[in-house]
């Protein structure tokens, strides 16, 4: 199989003019999961690849994906990886997925037969032992299982067909294609990464953000985050240039979104309630807080449509306004409506671990931190996304390994 690399428009085009003064560390690259991989690393010091190799050489096509870790104590346990080839969807055969990270779920809004849950993942890779390594910046899958005891069944993809289990082309019907492109340079964009999904009205709004550069445990540079979307189940994305909010010490007359507190807001969690859509931001990387911003949910890409949470009132159109919600270190969180109450999960950097904490309302008051997994336990587990069809007192959740860079479920109970 040869070297391919995903169709879909790049944004580019939206920072070029941003781009030219960006500056930041750099870190080494060694695609398919290797430390050192595309990234800034597993979750906390503690944290050790659970399946890696430890080097680029010699990689398997395959890539370095391990037997699934387990939990033995605590209220958390490990359920079935959903990517790599190991995984019960094979994702190395059918999608030419040997590894990848995230995996934010979202419903699609759907009734019926209709209705789905979408996945959107990181750098994904497939072919490990040729030029590349198939590097894809993000990739889609669908799924309509609701009997996850067992994991998450991904149907086979097909070209055309917006329900299939992934976007691909005719022309390579086994591999599933990328959404929305980058420059793929170290120091100028070289990735761009979704870190928040929802739908309204049957249209899905994914929010990426641009990566500069890596740094090292958990550090990264943004150029700026943004919203695509796609009004065909994910199939195909537009980047929404209204909706770009840049983090870079430069000024474009006539730009709006260039502003005071938009640094808070370069990684995303999206949850609905009411009349609303809240929407909570982190900066770049791992360490910083997490702030609060809600907007009506049919005005989601209109910037000056939202509100920003004060600690007291919200402040119509003024991110600056935006005081922490929840303290650092917040990393890669997801937001959930369930039971009555908001669950929030994320990673704690400077701990080495992965945090629950609820509350009553979006802005809180929010309770103290669970903890749910530890580095000692599975070392390097990162990035946990709630499953948005959890029931009951069971909260599934996916979780990445960094050593094996790929994503598994995991179930905690909220009892």
């Amino acid at each position: 199989m040869t070297l391919r690399r995903g169709l879909a428009g790049s944004c580019a085009v939206l920072l070029g003019l941003a781009v030219l003064v960006a500056t930041a560390p750099t870190a080494g690259a060694e695609p398919c999961g290797s430390p050192g991989v595309i990234g800034s690393g597993p979750l906390g010091s503690l944290g050790s690849g659970s399946g890696g190799s430890g080097s680029s050489g010699g990689l398997p096509a395959q890539g370095p994906q391990g037997p699934l870790p387990t939990l033995d104590s605590g209220p958390t346990r490990t359920v079935a990886w959903v990517t790599g080839p190991r995984s019960i969807n094979d994702t190395y055969e059918r999608f030419t997925i040997s590894g990848t990270d995230l995996g934010i779920m979202w419903d699609n809004g759907g009734e019926g037969e209709d209705r789905q849950l979408l996945m959107a993942f990181g750098d994904t890779f497939g072919n490990c032992s040729v030029p590349g390594q198939q590097w894809r910046h993000n990739v889609l899958m669908r799924s309509t299982d609701t009997g996850l005891e067992d994991g998450i069944d991904v149907p086979d993809p097909v070209p055309g067909d917006l329900r299939a289990g992934s976007p691909v082309l005719l022309e390579d019907p086994d591999f599933s294609r990328e959404l929305v492109g980058s420059l793929g340079l170290e120091g100028v964009e070289v990735t761009v990464i979704p870190t928040a999904g929802i739908a309204v009205d049957g249209v899905q709004y994914l929010n990426l953000m641009s990566v500069r550069a890596w740094g090292e445990h958990g550090e990264w540079w943004t150029n700026a985050s943004m919203i695509a979307t796609s009004g065909n189940n994910g199939e195909t994305w537009t980047i929404q240039p209204s909706t770009v909010r840049l983090n870079l010490p430069v000024d474009v007359p006539g730009l709006r979104q260039v502003s005071q507190g938009n640094e808070n807001f370069q990684q995303h969690a999206y949850v609905r309630h009411e009349e609303y859509v809240y929407d909570f931001g982190t900066p770049q990387g791992r360490f910083g807080a997490a702030h609060l911003s809600r907007v009506p949910a049919d005005a989601l890409l209109d910037l000056a449509a939202y509100e920003y949470w004060n600690g007291q009132e919200w402040v119509p159109d003024d991110p600056s306004a935006a005081v922490p919600v929840l303290p650092a270190a917040v990393g890669e969180m997801s937001v959930a409506h369930l039971g009555g109450k908001f669950v929030v999960l994320y990673g704690n950097e400077m701990l080495g671990r992965i945090e629950m904490r609820t509350a009553e309302r979006p802005e809180g008051p929010w309770s103290e931190p669970r903890v749910l997994v530890t580095a000692q336990q599975i070392g390097g587990l990162y990035a946990p996304y709630i499953h948005p069809w959890s029931s009951g007192n069971d909260l599934y959740f996916t979780a990445s390994s960094w050593g094996d860079y790929n994503v598994m479920l995991l179930r905690t109970t909220l009892s």
